[in-house]
């Protein structure tokens, strides 16, 4: 149990004020209707009292009763209990089992004398079901057993409309709409009168303690029920809230929304209805009457009577608060929905769940302050503030007032405990980085980011970059002094990048791989220099490291010019001349630069080509005028040049021819020869000079793409010949020859190859050169006899139509028209097209010349 101060009592009327020097009177019961508060005493007297509440700034309000008169009621009986209509101006007076009807402000009896009599006790229907406004509905427990009555109370009469009879003595009711709520002798229970249909709620034994019978809402009754519970139950018959636990001894209560109020012989104790728990205790002894009356309790004992004054509930939340019990702030808060307009009431909650938030950090709570900060929408800026530095210069931002916490920053909020201090920063970080794309962030996305940054770059944490390379808000001047405290220069680079100032970016990213600053937050940063000139439209810019670029490394720093974007490239915005000219000084850097334009792009430019190729074949004659043993490197340039020299047809064929004089470069040689269309001449170096067979075949082979193929022929033809040229005795070429014949025989005339071969070669020699010769000879005799058979069957067709066309007649009158000019005919002599269709022989002809004019068919 936790207290707080949520009522205190004050005194209303003094005893001195009611009774004077009379020691035997005692009170009865008390009523209380607006100022109105009405007392009722043992010795049959009413008395009527003038409540004034004057409010104290710094306390509860006090309360001043001013009495108005008093009246005897002419018995001797106690008044047992009052009732006020204030619809009526009647009071309700029950004395000796006699309910009178009395004038509110004179407490006259009314004239008519109007009376119920027989009743115990009774209650007024607070959801009254008659629709009259000019009437009050009265439940009464008759002094009749097991007997209830209902009346409706006129100005100067009364009615009965009901009598329910119970299966037990009735001891206490409370009355909503048509429901009954009673309190019987062993038990309580729920009885609708109109239907006559009772529903038993829970046992309860009378003899040991009184009950309780109490309305506190629409169909919601409130039970004192066994073991010391004050019960809940509705007209349904179930609870939808759970009990509060209250003394044995009670014999009152009260509900004063969101508590529950119970009276015992010496205490008044309070109960919250949301969490259930015991939050205040009053010592109050010889107390006797516990009531509400339209939020106000009232207690009394014999002599005298009290006022619980609630505090407000926005205070009694500060002091939980200000406790640090969160949980029971929160629940009073949300309790308090409904006695507090709704605007007022989301502005109140939204503070407190801010102030419970702030709490919550404190205490380094970070899930649930997240979560509070984040349904009491909190201006981020009033955490950030906690953080010395982390917002901008230029914010314009001051914390709320009255403020949220009492904490003038972090150092003194952690009492400067690093461990703490770091887990705050930590927490910082998260939560900015999940709110900064929320509606949260919006109107100041600027100090967000920036602080985010600052606590990334204190924390060397990974996502500095992330937040950089990506839409952000931070401000470049605090940003940039932040970055270069911390020695985050490549970061800093970042940002001035995306502030559009590349020119300055890149000069700082030279400055790290230059040595100049330190920061090893990337080893790769010359290549990521590389790569971020070769997607830069600065040309300038680029153009300004060129040099630098390609002095760290010809092979990496060309990419510059060789990777850049395709659209760029399409819009020519570098001239490969000038490319060309700037690596002149890195040869290296030019071999790649052409490759690209030659072979990547394929330009179709001489110059290119033809320089390609020089490049390449000096590279060559270096190599092997080198005695390093390069010789792997030297074999891949030497395939790179052939392979040009074969795919290329643009470069300077007798301007290379030259440079090769003498270079002992034979295959190359071929290569150009080739080109040169000096087959003879190229096939007699592969086959004298380099003993290449495969070579020549190879060449064969390649200098016939893409020719007809006699022209393949003609060379296969030419290497034969060559191999055949040096006679019998050259064992080696006559292998070689015989190998060409058997791998290529499709490539051959057979008939004239047999008449170049010697006599002196056996057919079994040469017998898969035949087999394939005869194959393939076989093949296209038999592929002309199936295109003639489809010929001629085609012409069938055609000459069968034609002959049924002749043998139909057609009837041709000057009112015929061209189906194409559609002008009539002049001469019998026209042309008739399958469908049926008549057209001039001109307009045939004109047709056939000119397809894209109408046809009415599609054969004549």
């Amino acid at each position: 149990m936790m207290n707080i101060k949520a009522f205190t009592l004050v005194s209303a009327v003094e005893r001195e004020l009611l009774m004077g020097d009379k020691e035997r009177i005692n009170i009865e019961c008390v009523e209380c209707c607006g100022r109105d508060l009405y007392v009722g005493t043992n010795d049959c007297f009413v008395y009527h009292f003038l409540l004034e509440e004057r409010p104290v700034p710094a306390g509860p309000a006090t309360f001043t009763a001013t009495k108005q008169l008093h009246r005897h009621l002419g018995f001797k009986k106690p008044v047992n209990e009052l009732r006020a209509a204030s619809a009526l101006n009647r009071l309700l007076v029950l004395c000796d089992n006699s309910i009178s009807l009395v004038n509110m402000l004179n407490l006259e009896p009314v004239p008519s004398g109007a009376r119920i009599k027989g009743a115990a006790t009774f209650a007024l229907n607070e959801n009254p079901v008659s629709g009259d406004p000019f009437c009050v509905e009265v439940c009464i427990i008759s002094v009749k057993r097991r007997t209830i009555q209902m009346f409706l109370v006129y100005e100067d009469r009364v009615q009965i409309v009901k009598e329910v009879s119970t299966s037990e003595q009735p001891l206490a009711v409370a009355v909503d709409g048509h429901f009954l709520c009673l309190a019987l002798t062993t038990q309580y229970i729920i009885h609708n009168y109109s239907t006559g249909v009772s529903q038993d709620l829970f046992p309860y034994c009378s003899e040991e303690r009184p009950p309780i019978v109490k309305r506190i809402g629409r169909q919601e009754f409130l039970l004192a029920g066994p073991g010391g519970l004050g019960m809940f139950a509705t007209v349904a018959g179930i609870s939808q809230r759970a009990p509060v636990h209250w003394s044995e001894n009670v014999i009152g209560a009260a509900v004063s929304f969101p508590y529950v109020i119970a009276l015992d012989d010496e205490f008044i104790t309070v109960h919250s209805m949301l969490d259930q728990q015991q939050k205040q205790t009053l010592p109050f002894k010889e107390g006797h009457i516990l009531q509400d009356f339209e939020g106000r309790v009232i207690v009394a004992t014999s002599k005298g009577v009290y006022i619980l004054v609630p505090l407000p509930l926005e205070k009694q939340i500060q002091d939980l608060l200000a406790s640090r019990r969160v949980e029971e702030a929160l629940v009073l808060a949300k309790g308090a929905r409904r006695n507090i307009p709704k605007d007022k009431f989301q502005v109140m909650y939204r503070r407190i769940l801010q102030q419970a938030g702030f709490i919550q950090f404190a205490q380094l709570q970070f899930l649930e302050a997240k979560e509070l900060f984040r349904s009491g929408q909190l201006d981020v800026r009033e955490l950030i503030s906690l953080y010395p530095f982390l917002l901008p210069t230029s914010s314009s931002f001051t914390r709320s007032h009255p403020p949220l916490h009492e904490y003038a920053d972090l150092n003194q909020l952690t009492q400067g405990d690093q461990e703490k201090m770091a887990k705050c920063k930590r927490f910082l970080m998260s939560y900015l980085n999940e709110v900064r794309s929320t509606e949260v962030a919006n109107g100041y996305k600027e100090d967000i980011d920036t602080a985010l940054l600052k606590l990334y770059a204190e924390a060397d944490h990974d996502s500095l970059l992330d937040l950089l390379v990506t839409e952000n808000f931070c401000l470049l001047t605090d940003s940039a002094a932040w970055l270069e405290k911390h020695k985050k220069y490549f970061a800093l680079g970042l940002l001035y990048h995306y502030n559009n100032q590349d020119a300055a970016a890149v000069q700082l990213w030279v400055n790290i791989v230059n040595g100049d600053v330190q920061d090893s937050t990337r080893s790769d940063l010359y290549e990521y220099i590389v790569d971020f000139l070769t997607y830069c439209l600065d040309e300038e810019l680029v153009w300004a490291y060129a040099d630098w670029v390609l002095q760290k490394s010809e092979e990496v720093g060309v990419q510059v010019f060789t990777k850049r974007p395709l659209d760029e490239q399409q819009k020519n915005s570098f001239n490969p001349d000038d490319i060309i000219n700037c690596l002149k000084k890195y040869p290296k850097a030019l071999v790649k630069y052409l490759e690209h334009l030659v072979i990547d792009k394929r330009l179709q430019k001489e110059e290119y080509h033809t320089h390609l190729a020089v490049l390449y074949l000096e590279e060559v004659l270096q190599q092997r005028a080198s005695t390093s043993g390069k010789g792997a490197e030297a074999s891949e340039t030497q395939a790179k040049l052939r392979r040009l020299l074969q795919k290329s047809d643009l470069y300077r064929v007798h301007f290379l021819l030259e440079r090769l004089r003498g270079a002992g470069l034979p295959m190359e040689s071929a290569i150009l020869h080739g080109k040169l269309g000096e087959h003879e001449k190229a096939l007699h170096i592969l086959v004298h000079e380099l003993r290449d067979f495969a070579a020549a075949e190879d060449y064969c082979l390649w200098c016939s793409e893409g020719r007809d193929p006699p022209h393949r022929q003609h060379l296969f033809h030419t290497l034969l010949a060559i191999y055949l040229r040096a006679g019998p005795a050259a064992h080696e070429l006559a292998v070689a020859a015989v190998d060409l014949l058997n791998h290529h025989a499709t490539e051959f005339d057979a008939a004239q190859v047999l008449q170049m071969l010697p006599d002196t070669w056996s057919v079994q020699l040469l017998c898969p050169f035949l087999m394939g010769a005869m194959r393939d000879s076989v093949h296209a005799r038999r592929t002309m006899q199936v295109a003639l058979g489809l010929a001629r069957s085609e012409n069938l067709i055609y000459t069968y139509d034609k002959m049924k066309l002749k043998g139909s007649s057609i009837r041709l009158s000057d009112k015929k028209l061209c189906q194409i000019c559609q002008n009539p005919f002049c001469e019998p002599v026209f042309v008739r097209y399958p469908n049926g269709g008549l057209v001039h022989t001109h307009c045939a002809a004109s047709r056939h010349t000119n397809p894209s004019s109408s046809s009415p068919g599609t054969r004549t």
